[in-house]
């Protein structure tokens, strides 16, 4: 009889292993698959502009969910732009950057942007539709977009150094690795 016991307690284990283990295999899946979805967003000057638009002749592209108060946010943004000449020159790498900044504050950004001499593509999405469907709870969150406008990196926060893992990335997307 205990025998028996064991037995069925360790095909529960197995059991439950094999379904958290299927959790995280479609997570995975699903990760890999996950597109830059078609949502409409402000251009700087207040006009409509489709995400269906973001395209950079099937080189890399950074997404950057990031916002006027953010301190994180400006950190990242401000690093990567220091060395985005020279990621442009070796990749082609794109990098627009989408304001979360809502109604309140979104006439911020474009001052904002002109002040730090930001190059970037930006949009604002003021009622948080892009960031919703693509899942952004806090910002910043960092995307890096393949050929087919699939998302094949993400991160959010910011510490010094996350840069260089981001460039890293974009090579390999470059490359055709990811």
């Amino acid at each position: 009889m205990m025998h028996l016991k064991r037995s069925i307690a360790l095909s529960c284990c197995i059991a439950l292993a094999l379904l958290v283990t299927a959790g995280y295999a479609d997570d995975a899946d699903s990760q890999a698959t996950k597109s830059m979805p078609k949502v409409v967003v402000k251009d700087l000057s207040g006009k409509n502009f489709n995400t269906e638009n973001i395209k950079n002749d099937g080189k890399p592209i950074i997404v950057s969910f990031w916002a006027t108060w953010c301190k994180p946010c400006i950190l990242e943004l401000s690093t990567i732009h220091d060395e985005f000449p020279d990621w442009q020159e070796e990749t082609g790498v794109k990098l627009v950057a989408i304001s979360v900044d809502d109604a309140r504050t979104s006439r911020k950004v474009k001052p904002f942007i002109n002040g730090r001499g930001w190059e970037y593509d930006v949009y604002i999405d003021e009622n948080a539709d892009l960031k919703r469907a693509m899942h952004v709870n806090a910002v910043p969150h960092t995307f890096v977009l393949n050929a087919n406008r699939e998302v094949v990196y993400e991160h959010t926060s910011y510490a010094p150094g996350d840069e260089l893992k981001l460039l890293e990335v974009v090579r390999k997307v470059k490359a055709g690795e990811l």
